[in-house]
């Protein structure tokens, strides 16, 4: 046993019952309890993702009076970098100024799916799809925690909605949680271990997350093999007895001792464990000494190093998502004067609303860096255009259409006021305010070469698509955010960034549409699995910008597209590679996406499904090969009738693709599964599914086989094929036969088949 567990063990036997029960809640806002006569120490944690907010004190909130640290894009622009390497070197950055500032976890990544448009926290989280949102969740966590700083994996799980968040359930089926809103979890915990998770403000089925044996036990800690522990979101604990039953470790950020209370209470009375508590407190010692160990006593960092490099993150996210004409990018070549419109090109909104916000070192603007780079090669006019804090005042308008048409091209900065969107409530649409859009299309009708450059924090209507030449979606993309984007347009930068959400032509289309938010304090998920680009594709929707669109300055080729097998089993690894090249004239950066395609299953799947993604960066004119690992899970559902996943035998596509709706080159395999798994049939169960399998149909024949002969006219073709062709008796289950046969079959006959079927496995 190393040392730290045995000093551990013998802090347990010298702890007592009321200061264990202390040591699972916080001892303020922003700290773990100490113990001072065993010195054990207190540990701090401060909000994240994007940036560090830590108040002056731990009794503070840090609303408005916390230190200054380095404002990073928000996590939906994160995501649009696609780039694995770029969230671990932010995290690396972050963590270097919680040691700075003395800060052991950060809270995040928020890793929840985006289900709806309107999610009023879209901007804090990464994606619609879960592998986007795990692979670059585990990589923000290996970058932070290779530093010796703690994360807080966020938030476990179905936290998709602000809507009466402490309270509605999310009420969704096994299969979608284990496809949808599971696996986004469970890449970083097996890939990266965190800290600690953060379990959910939300019921799910109704059972609270902090007390939900089932998700924090039975999967993460049993299932998936996790070894930190988990904290509530705050103010989120109901039941603090059922949270130990369930494996929460500590309440934040505390409820005056009143939990701690009902924890010693519970433990007298015999109705919780002392075993149970000590498990969880030696777990959570253990994060503490951890926390602690990693502490750096000379850490500082260098904040103009760290604004250089936000710039840089921020350049990578950016989405160009219409360029006609090659209106992009602005240069001496095309154009001599240069119209700039809208508030937001002087104030810039960088960052989200909520427990999220960071105060940043330092705050650029576009106009400023836009003059800055152009210096003497373009004349610059700016013009106001609307105003921030009044949606409907059209008064400034006018003044901003003149200066567009005495321009060659007009640069129009729209989008998301702050109160739009925020932590603590949803968004009623995803439109642009109504100046906003009068803007833009009376600057449209004089001016041919007007670009939009967006800035919101999640997905937006765009009715005037079609009447503007380019769009650039920026997101909320940090204090160094407006550098890049002044970098962008005059072609400095070439934008790589695609879409990590679907954007929809309006917010009817959206797959949540008629369940969001919910009503009576329950979420229906009656999507299912078709969240995002899935229920697109399912539907025959075209959205307004598809999945992993994402256009650039060049061109890209894509071929070779070559498989290690054409046939592999369930415990293979296929390993798939294609060839890229940069067909244009500049240097540029490619997001290479693979999607899996089940041509026939038992159960209805999505058209396809994101299974791997690279980006590669290439010269003009030069090409390399990206490759790809699958193995059986990337062919698998889930099935709730066996309770795991399943890789079926069959047919499959791969489509290596430039975005969800532009594939480039497609192969196929045959997936030849060789698993087999137990049989759990009822009195329920159909016939149709009894004969599905020859193991099962071959015990179902000699019960049934005397009333399908003796009844011609019911059954016509090849009994032992089971080549019924009526449904409704192919639909009956199988109890039912034993009151239409006329004592040809009975109920021993039916319980005797039941239980031979118990004892066989079938290979899907």
């Amino acid at each position: 046993m190393d040392p730290i567990r045995r000093h551990i063990d013998n802090l347990i036997e010298q702890l007592t019952l009321e200061e264990k029960a202390s040591l699972c809640s916080g001892q303020d806002r922003w700290s773990f309890k100490l113990v001072k006569r065993l010195d054990i120490p207190a540990i701090w944690v401060a909000d994240g993702p994007h940036g560090l907010r830590k108040a002056p004190d731990s009794a503070m909130t840090g609303d408005g009076d916390q230190l200054p640290a380095t404002c990073f894009p928000t996590a939906s622009a994160l995501a649009a970098s696609w780039d694995r390497d770029l969230l671990r070197r932010v995290g690396k950055y972050i963590a270097l100024e919680c040691l700075a500032m003395r800060v052991h976890v950060i809270l995040g990544p928020g890793v929840n799916i985006k289900r709806s448009p309107t999610g009023g926290r879209n901007f804090e989280y990464f994606s619609e799809d879960p592998v986007l949102s795990g692979e670059l969740g585990a990589a923000y966590i290996d970058g932070v925690q290779a530093e010796g700083v703690g994360t807080s994996l966020k938030h476990f799980a179905c936290n998709s909605q602000e809507t009466q968040r402490m309270v509605a359930s999310a009420e969704i089926n096994e299969r979608a949680l284990r496809e949808i809103y599971l696996p986004n979890f469970e890449i970083p915990v097996k890939k990266s271990n965190p800290w600690t998770v953060m379990a959910a403000y939300n019921p799910i089925n109704g059972t609270d997350s902090t007390a939900n044996k089932y998700l924090l036990n039975d999967i993460l800690k049993e299932e998936w093999g996790y070894e930190g522990i988990v904290i509530s979101d705050w103010v989120s604990v109901f039941d603090r007895v059922e949270g130990i039953k369930a494996g929460m470790h500590v309440e934040m950020p505390g409820s005056s001792g009143i939990n701690d209370a009902k924890l010693v209470a519970a433990v007298n009375q015999g109705t919780l464990a002392e075993s149970e508590l000590d498990k969880l407190v030696k777990e959570t010692l253990q994060l503490i000494f951890k926390a602690k160990a990693g502490e750096k006593e000379d850490a500082a960092f260098d904040a103009e190093q760290h604004h250089s490099y936000a710039g840089e993150v921020a350049a990578e996210t950016f989405v160009l998502l219409k360029n006609d004409n090659t209106t992009l990018p602005i240069t001496a070549e095309k154009y001599s004067t240069v119209a700039l419109l809208g508030e937001l090109a002087v104030a810039p909104r960088f960052q989200g609303n909520g427990s999220s916000q960071v105060k940043p070192t330092r705050v650029d603007n576009l106009s400023d860096e836009l003059a800055m780079l152009v210096g003497d090669e373009f004349q610059l006019e700016y013009s106001q255009g609307y105003q921030l804090d009044d949606d409907a005042d059209m008064a400034l308008i006018s003044a901003a259409v003149e200066v567009a048409a005495k321009a060659d091209v007009a640069i129009l900065h729209v989008g998301l006021p702050s109160h739009y969107e925020s932590e603590g409530y949803d968004r009623k649409h995803i439109d642009l305010p109504p100046v906003q859009v009068k803007l833009i299309e009376e600057v449209a009708k004089v001016q041919p070469n007007t670009v939009l450059v967006l800035s919101n924090g999640a997905a937006i209507a765009m009715p005037f698509a079609d009447s503007v030449a380019a769009i650039l979606e920026t997101w909320l993309g940090g204090q160094a955010g407006a550098g890049a984007i002044a970098q962008t347009l005059l072609g400095i930068v070439n934008p790589s960034g695609k879409l990590a959400e679907t954007f929809p032509v309006r917010l009817e289309d959206s797959p949540a549409f008629l369940d969001f938010p919910g009503l009576n304090r329950r979420l229906n998920y009656g999507e299912g699995i078709f969240v995002g680009y899935r229920w697109y594709d399912a539907r025959k929707i075209a959205p307004l910008f598809s999945f992993g669109h994402g256009l650039s300055y060049t061109t890209f080729e894509y071929s070779n597209l070559v498989l290690t097998r054409a046939i592999i089993t369930d415990s293979d690894i296929l390993q798939v590679s294609c060839t890229i090249k940069n067909t244009g004239a500049v240097e540029g950066k490619e997001v290479v996406q693979l999607y899996v395609s089940d041509r026939e299953s038992r159960l209805i799947r999505p058209v396809k499904e994101l299974k791997g993604f690279v980006k590669v960066a290439l010269a003009a004119g030069q090409e390399t090969t990206v490759s790809f690992e699958l193995k059986a899970r990337d062919f698998s559902y889930y099935d709730d009738a066996f309770g795991s996943w399943i890789a079926e035998s069959g047919d499959f596509d791969l489509h290596i693709a430039a975005s969800a709706q532009d594939i480039r080159v497609s192969a196929a395999v045959t997936l030849d599964a060789q698993q087999r798994r137990p049989v759990h049939f009822d009195e329920r169960t159909t016939l149709r599914e009894w004969v599905q399998y020859p193991e099962t149909r071959a015990v179902i024949h000699e019960v049934v086989k005397d009333f399908f002969l003796q009844n011609p006219t019911e059954f016509k073709g090849d009994l032992m094929d089971f080549n019924i062709n009526e449904d409704f008796l192919l639909d009956l289950p199988v109890m039912k036969y034993v009151f239409i046969s006329g004592g040809l079959i009975t109920e021993r006959q039916i319980a005797e088949a039941l239980e031979a079927a118990s004892q066989l496995t079938v290979k899907l």
